[in-house]
């Protein structure tokens, strides 16, 4: 039944089931709000104090899987907004169920009543033993359940640890919240001893890893190509394997190495060698608790290499006891290798090769290794000589020396002396000397046809004959051991028959080979001697032979070598064909899931963001509208507060808040008047009783302690006089006692005043002669260096006044080189402005000419158009039409261009006219153009009298004055280049030079003005 409209109201019910303890019916309404679709807008404020107090409910009712439910929920709402607080939220809810288990382990000790040895698997509390122990006993199995304290909560934290586990699996937001959770999970089985769960935790954690590889393109997936991903999932395996190693579940912790093994191949680079080592040594651990002597000492091999190779701050005591373990592990890997029960008595060969392999894999190894491969590795390594100093003759004695006689004599007391002095390597004693008796009675073999057993039994100090022949039976079963046992004649028979030997040769010293030996190799000898003997009789058929095979091989070579070489060619192109096809295929397939992934990424990001704007949105509404309502609450509540700091805050005890703003200011004036004249009164008859009390208690006080007072004064005077005396007869004593050792003092000294006095004064003179010695010393020293200081001060002056007189007429020839300068430039700049003070008056001169000039021409004109006017009136309308021909002509006039102000040159009308005129002496034949001399244009050019003119081939230079108004570049002789303008018009004879000026003219010998001809 839901009992609320939205979130705030479920949890302000919620709070109110707890008080009138109904727990369940909060958990329900809790429940609720996480479950139902239209809460789904996550709140931090709201949600987390929901989840936070659900969760408590689910600890104190132990309830696991709704605690489950309600991760889940939560989950869904913070996995892409607030992964923060999920992660805030586990964390506290792992913690408080710890924290309970804790207590109940706790007071189960105080009690005494912990049953948790009878359970074994806490999922599964009834068992058909349980149930008929139902049936027979009138106890209820419930019963006994209820009488433990532990077990329920140990089984509801187990529960918490496991849907923890199962929320958070193959989610990359929560990777490192997984892995912490699964190493508490672990520590939780080793804390209570739980091997069952231990198991399942085990498998759970390997299915969730199986999950990653089968889900990598999901979104939100852990990629096991990221280092830091594979780093944490190796940390929570060997921390998983070291927990196995602990709890001594074996099997589990063979499965974790496998993990392990198969989590190093899926990275691109080796672990940390921290990592590495600590998991070399947990392997060598679980080899040796498997009674694995040969695969023991490969994974301390391992970790001796490593060590020694990364480990640069290893001391010396630390390598010698790695390398004393490898040593003693190597001695102690049996001569004929172990088996199993199974493998003794079946034929599983190639099962045993293949375990090998596998467990050869796990240490990194290539190929299954051997007793005779690790004796070399140790032996390359310089490992022998690495070891104490104790156990360094070992190595010889075992397998380089031929001491039949005293071998187990000296294995024995060397390691008699090892274990005293180091018991950590004392677990490999027992098989060491198994090894030495197998190598005993190879070496006997060796010398012995046939020896009693009593002397095999002399030379074996730590043996009995039972047991000897307990331990070579099986050797000489699979034929590592040539041997017999003749109990008629109580011996041992060296050698065996051709039917039953083994090809393998032995390792260890040898002296001669076995007769069988011999026996089994001596039809390969007849062979090779018969062999040779042909050689030497008749040696052309060797050749003859050889040439033969040689010519047979070169044939079928031949025949076949284009097939071959085809064939070859082929496969070739086949595998390449083949790898080609498979790179491509992983290529597609790889581009597809990276494609498919981006595309899941953008849509993701997109949907997040979409969602983001809208949550952003909503929660900038709620929070006006919280701030609003917040904003009168604590307006509500600082006229409260005032209230209370003026009348007191007991007036309002028991109020909550919502009746303190519910209640109006004169209502709670008044309950603060009441309360004070209240307390008042009560006040006031308190101290009356008080008062009365006191008085009464102060007299019969001072009745009592009179008495008592006076006996005490007279106790401590008489106590501090008996004190005094006893402290003065003391001082007196060691006054006196003083006196006497320093009078005695005295006149033993008197005796050496003389001979002080003596040796004072000789010390005393001796350092005054020596004092007026250095004083002389130090005067003549500091007179020396007087003087070399005048000297040198008095050079420094010196060459102070010659640089002071050197800069100084420095100075002075630079200051006459300024001043010259600036005459120049003076002087210069007055020639400049003289020169163009002539030039602009020589110009208006020769404006004014011109003006005076045109103003004739001008006269002229009028006064001939006056006589003319109908000849005007006639050619009028051809002027009209020809008036932009004159202006097209005017324009092509270029370079020659009458100089000076455009605002001088006559009007347009003017020019028209001039044009008509023109025209009109054309038409009647203008022959007497010649009569006249043409009429000159001329132009003014500044050219300075001080520079020579520079020649045309040389830079442009402009002349000064050229750029005046009314002439431009176009104004030049030459061209639009302006280049060489007088100079040119000076060689040709076309310029006049007046005052510094050339006035250059140009004749227009095909034109003259109407006014001009005859």
């Amino acid at each position: 039944m839901v009992y609320f409209q939205n979130p705030e109201n479920a949890l302000k019910r919620a709070k109110e089931f707890i008080e009138v303890n109904k727990k369940n019916d909060a958990l329900d309404t809790l429940h609720e709000v996480l479950r139902m679709r239209r809460h789904r807008q996550y709140q931090h404020d709201l949600h987390e104090p929901i989840i936070t107090l659900y969760l408590s409910l689910c600890v104190e009712l132990k309830k696991g899987h709704a605690a489950k439910e309600g991760l889940y929920q939560y989950k869904i709402l913070t996995q892409n907004t607030d992964i923060n607080s999920l992660e805030k939220v586990i964390r506290r809810f792992v913690q408080t169920a710890e924290n309970r288990a804790e207590e109940a382990s706790k007071e189960a000790k105080a009690s005494k009543t912990d049953g948790m040895d009878d359970v074994d698997d806490l999922d599964m509390l009834y068992t058909p033993e349980s149930l008929m122990l139902k049936t027979v006993s009138g106890e209820d199995d419930q019963d006994r359940a209820d009488r433990t304290v532990l077990t329920p909560w140990v089984k509801f934290l187990w529960e918490v640890y496991r849907h923890v586990l199962d929320i958070l699996k193959n989610n990359n937001k929560v990777e490192k919240l997984y892995q912490d959770m699964a190493q508490l999970a672990f520590t939780f089985c080793i804390k209570y001893e739980r091997k069952t769960e231990f198991r399942k935790l085990s498998d759970s954690v390997r299915n969730h890893l199986n999950l990653i590889i089968k889900h990598s393109h999901q979104t939100n997936s852990i990629n096991l190509n990221d280092p830091v991903s594979l780093q944490l999932h190796l940390d929570t395996r060997l921390y998983q394997l070291d927990c196995a190693i602990k709890i001594s579940l074996w099997q589990e912790a063979i499965k974790t190495i496998n993990d392990i093994h198969s989590l190093m191949l899926l990275s691109k680079k080796k672990p940390k060698p921290q990592a590495l080592a600590n998991y070399y040594k947990k392997q060598a651990l679980v080899f040796s608790k498997a009674n694995n002597r040969l695969f023991e000492a490969c994974a301390l091999m391992k970790h001796y290499q490593l060590v020694f190779d990364q480990k640069k701050t290893a001391t010396v005591q630390e390598k010698q006891m790695l390398a004393s373990g490898v040593l003693m592990a190597t001695l102690a890997i049996p001569l004929p290798a172990s088996m199993s029960e199974n493998e003794k008595y079946l034929d599983l060969q190639n099962s045993t090769k293949d375990k090998n392999m596998t467990l050869a894999s796990y240490l990194d190894l290539q190929h299954a290794p051997t007793r005779e491969t690790l004796i070399a590795d140790i032996v390359k390594h310089g490992i022998p000589a690495k070891v104490y100093p104790e156990l360094q003759p070992l190595f010889k004695i075992l397998e380089v020396d031929f001491q039949p006689l005293k071998l187990c004599g000296l294995v024995d007391t060397m390691l008699n002396q090892v274990e005293k002095v180091h018991p950590d390597l004392g677990c490999y004693s027992g098989d060491v000397r198994k090894v030495a008796v197998l190598r005993l009675m190879r070496q006997l073999a060796q010398v012995y046809d046939k020896i009693s057993i009593s002397k095999v039994v002399s030379l074996i100090p730590y043996i009995e004959p039972l047991e000897l022949e307990l331990l070579i039976i099986e050797p000489a079963k699979t034929l590592d051991l040539q041997l017999r046992i003749d109990h008629a004649t109580q011996t041992f028979i060296f050698g065996s028959t051709i039917q039953y030997q083994r090809e393998e040769t032995t390792s260890g010293p040898t002296v001669q080979q076995m007769p069988s030996e011999m026996f089994r190799n001596q039809l390969v000898m007849l062979y090779n001697a018969l062999n040779k003997s042909v050689d030497l009789i008749s040696p052309a058929m060797k050749l003859q032979a050889k040439d033969a095979l040689r010519h047979d091989s070169i044939s079928v070579y031949m025949k076949s070598a284009k097939r071959d070489q085809m064939n070859m060619i082929k496969r070739k192109e086949m595998i390449e064909h083949r790898k080609e096809y498979y790179e491509n295929l992983n290529t597609e397939k790889e581009r597809a899931e990276l494609q498919e992934r981006e595309k899941s990424r953008r849509e993701a990001e997109k949907a997040e963001t979409k969602r983001r704007d809208e949550e952003e949105k909503r929660r900038t509404e709620e929070r006006s509208a919280r701030e609003e309502k917040h904003k009168d609450k604590l307006l509500k509540m600082e006229k409260v507060k005032k209230l209370m700091e003026h009348l007191g805050e007991k007036p309002f005890e028991g109020l909550t808040e919502e009746e303190l703003l519910s209640m109006e200011e004169e209502e709670l004036m008044a309950r603060g008047i009441e309360h004070m004249n209240k307390e008042k009164g009560d006040l006031k008859h308190k101290m009356k009783q008080v008062e009365k009390k006191l008085d009464y208690y102060t007299r019969a006080q001072r009745l009592v302690e009179i008495p008592l007072l006076k006996d005490e004064w007279e106790k401590s005077q008489e106590d501090d006089k008996i004190w005094w005396q006893e402290k003065e007869a003391a001082r007196i004593e060691m006054a006196i006692k003083k006196r006497e050792h320093d009078i005695t003092t005295r006149k033993r000294l008197l005796r050496m005043k003389d001979d002080k006095d003596a040796f004072v004064a000789s010390i005393v003179s001796q350092r005054e002669k020596q004092h007026q010695e250095e004083v002389e010393k130090f005067e003549a020293e500091l007179a020396k260096v007087r003087e070399e200081r005048k000297e040198a001060k008095k050079q420094e002056i010196l060459r102070t006044l010659a640089d002071k007189r050197q800069k100084e007429q420095l100075a002075k020839e630079a200051e006459e080189k300024r001043r010259e300068k600036e005459e120049d430039n003076r002087k210069f700049k007055e020639e400049k402005m003289r020169i163009d003070a002539e030039s602009r008056e020589s110009q208006l001169k020769q404006e004014a000419k011109i003006r005076a000039v045109e103003e004739k021409i001008a006269q002229k004109e009028r006064e001939r158009g006056n006589r003319g006017g109908d000849r005007w009136d006639r050619g009028g309308d051809r002027g009209d039409r020809d008036d932009r021909r004159g202006g097209d002509r005017d324009r092509d006039e270029g370079p020659w261009r009458r100089s000076g102000d455009r605002n001088d040159s006559p009007r347009r009308d003017d020019r028209g006219r001039r044009d008509d005129l023109r025209r009109d002496d054309m038409r009647r034949g203008g022959d007497d153009r010649g009569d006249e001399p043409p009429r000159e244009r001329k132009r003014l050019v500044l050219q300075p009298r001080t520079k020579p003119t520079p020649a045309p081939d040389q830079r442009r230079s402009e002349p000064v004055g050229a750029q005046r108004e009314g002439m431009g570049p176009r104004s030049t002789p030459e061209g639009r280049d302006g280049r060489g303008s007088s100079a040119s018009a000076r060689a040709r004879g076309d310029g006049e030079e007046h005052d510094g000026f050339t006035t250059v003219t140009k004749t227009k010998g095909t034109y003259r003005p109407p006014h001009r001809r005859g």
